[in-house]
């Protein structure tokens, strides 16, 4: 019972640490959940790979932290010949070892979802971009997730099975983001409204998607009101940085002289 205790007391200072980390770049982390996999802060660190990369890092931090405080309590045990003594939490000392050091090297992996793929993802933004990077990072992670199935096959492990299938469902929904995120990219953009949050003109485009009727549209060509069942929506997903503010709150700028384009709202 302990152990169990001490294993989600660990992995919930590991998804704090991911938390803190991301509410310290100014981002939002406001859900912890923790099951029978593990655990799972909810993140949203400013769309930099500076701030992504110190979000994700902070969480296998905690546990290069937590190392030399369980090893310490081994020693110490060792030291004071507790083997004999109190068998049982010599074991326990010797146990918190094994589940830092477990939980760091299986984070570690550069394998999406987990924290090491998207480590490397953040490093790959530095040089590449945005969605090539995550593009390059699932590939990594569905290529994983199949080998993790494999050997789950092989040994039978349901556990593992279990974690193959999460892991390869993060890397497909990831995957569909990255591709969202190059059309993004390679849209044109409308250069009379700015991103209250991180000042970018928004594509041209339907990017957005009624939650009603599930319609694609262009919210600024529509007035942020669907075409097709006519609800409006209060507020407007910026799909750069995920800023959600009113339509009206997009900084309008504007247009040049000469500039054919009309503004819209």
């Amino acid at each position: 019972m302990a152990e169990y205790l001490a294993l989600f007391a660990i992995v919930l200072l590991h998804e704090f640490g991911h938390a803190l980390a991301c509410r310290q770049t100014g981002g939002s982390a406001n859900t912890i959940v923790l099951w029978p996999l593990g655990g799972v802060a909810y993140v949203s660190p400013p769309p930099r790979p500076g701030a992504t990369l110190w979000s994700i890092a902070a969480g296998p931090l905690v546990n290069l932290l937590l190392l030399p405080i369980s090893f310490g309590l081994a020693a110490m045990a060792a030291a004071f010949e507790w083997t004999d003594t109190q068998p049982n939490l010599t074991h326990f000392f010797s146990t918190l070892v094994y589940i830092n050091t477990g939980l760091l090297i299986f984070n570690l992996m550069p394998v999406y979802p987990l924290d090491g793929g998207q480590i490397l993802r953040s490093l790959l933004w530095f040089v590449i971009g945005p969605w090539r990077s995550l593009m390059v990072a699932t590939a990594i992670g569905l290529a994983g997730a199949v080998a993790l199935g494999a050997l789950a096959l092989i040994n039978g492990s349901l556990w593992v099975g279990l974690i193959a299938l999460f892991m390869g469902a993060n890397c497909w929904r990831a995957l569909q983001h990255a591709r969202l995120l190059r059309r993004v990219e390679t849209a044109p953009v409308r250069h009379e409204f700015l991103c209250p949050g991180c000042q970018v003109p928004p594509p041209e485009g339907p990017f957005w998607v009624c939650y009603h009727c599930r319609t694609a549209f262009d919210t600024f060509a529509a007035g942020a009101v669907c075409p097709n069942c006519q609800h409006s929506f209060p507020a407007t997903h910026c799909p750069r940085c995920g800023t959600l503010r009113p339509i009206a709150e997009w900084h309008r700028i504007p247009p040049r002289l000469g500039d054919a384009r009309t503004l819209t709202l």
